[in-house]
């Protein structure tokens, strides 16, 4: 995996090749149109992330805010990040046969969805996932998935 040193969101995107610039600033545009507010865009991990703040979320098991989507970009390819997908094998399930349904391929792994170009991705399903939960919201998810309540 590569992980940037980059401090800032500019700084990332300005290190970038032109044409994954592009692709990157796209998907970025995407994710900050649709995500709820009370969530914080840093460079985080390496990559572009977008965290709930402790201040929200209470501590966390490391100190560190809870990451709920995030953007990076790759040797071969990008990737996006969408946790939210993986505390729900219901809602995992569901997204991907929404993007099948699309006639997209779709390039998963265990915790990120690999592709090359905007294009290959369903921008309508991303928007859809990321403007679906807000921040209290996705506390309560990550709570149940942990098998913890939230008080």
């Amino acid at each position: 995996m590569v992980s940037s040193s980059a401090k800032t969101v500019d700084e990332y995107l300005s290190s970038l090749t032109p044409g994954r610039e592009q692709t990157i600033s796209t998907v970025r545009n995407l994710i900050l149109g649709n995500l709820p507010s009370g969530f914080n865009e840093v460079m985080n991990w390496g990559m572009i992330s977008y965290e709930i703040p402790l201040e929200l979320s209470g501590p966390t098991y490391n100190g560190q805010p809870l990451l709920w989507v995030a953007l990076s970009s790759q040797k071969q390819y990008c990737s996006l990040y969408l946790t939210g997908l993986y505390s729900s094998q219901d809602q995992l399930e569901d997204f991907q046969a929404r993007w099948a349904a699309r006639g997209l391929k779709l390039d998963m792994g265990k915790s990120c969805i690999r592709f090359k170009a905007f294009d290959d991705l369903p921008a309508d399903l991303i928007a859809e996932v990321i403007r679906s939960k807000t921040p209290e919201r996705a506390i309560d998810m990550i709570s149940l998935a942990r098998g913890q309540r939230r008080e």
